[in-house]
């Protein structure tokens, strides 16, 4: 089954407000039918994940797009936990962060990140960015069935 036949739910993990607006209008302009949630840190980001506290109804994202500096508990600890629980591993997760520095890099791949993406400096490349996830993780990429 595409991606592309039912909705798309994206859970963006992000602590600013410019970045988050920023990426809404991105998948916006992108054009595809996609369900875009965001969470400020990385302690919401597992309550959101994990179904508990006020995101006990919350659905299941498709893809995640994480921050690693985050407040309370940064990105790469939140991708160990959803590495390391058995529901949530197959879980698509692209790192979407303003760092460069190559331990980040390395790290987030040593963690099992599927990418790392670093954000774009203005609004014309977060469409850019928004377009090529699209095109690949939601029109090419085959995602593993939900599982929670």
């Amino acid at each position: 089954m595409s991606c592309l036949d039912v909705p798309v739910d994206i859970l963006l993990v992000e602590d600013n407000p410019r970045d988050i607006r920023l990426t809404h209008e991105a998948f916006k302009e992108a054009d595809l039918d996609t369900s875009l949630q965001a969470v400020r840190d990385g302690h919401e980001a597992l309550e959101f994940l994990f179904q508990q506290g006020e995101y006990e109804a919350a659905s299941y994202p498709d893809l995640v797009l994480l921050d690693l500096n985050l407040p309370r508990k940064d990105g790469h600890q939140v991708l160990k936990e959803i590495r390391d629980d058995s529901e949530l591993s197959p879980l698509p997760v692209l790192v979407l962060t303003s760092s460069e520095a190559e331990e980040d890099i390395r790290e987030s791949y040593e963690l099992a990140a599927n990418a790392y993406l670093t954000k774009p400096s203005n609004p014309d490349e977060f469409v850019s960015l928004a377009q090529a996830v699209a095109n690949f993780w939601l029109k090419s990429v085959q995602l593993p069935p939900v599982s929670a």
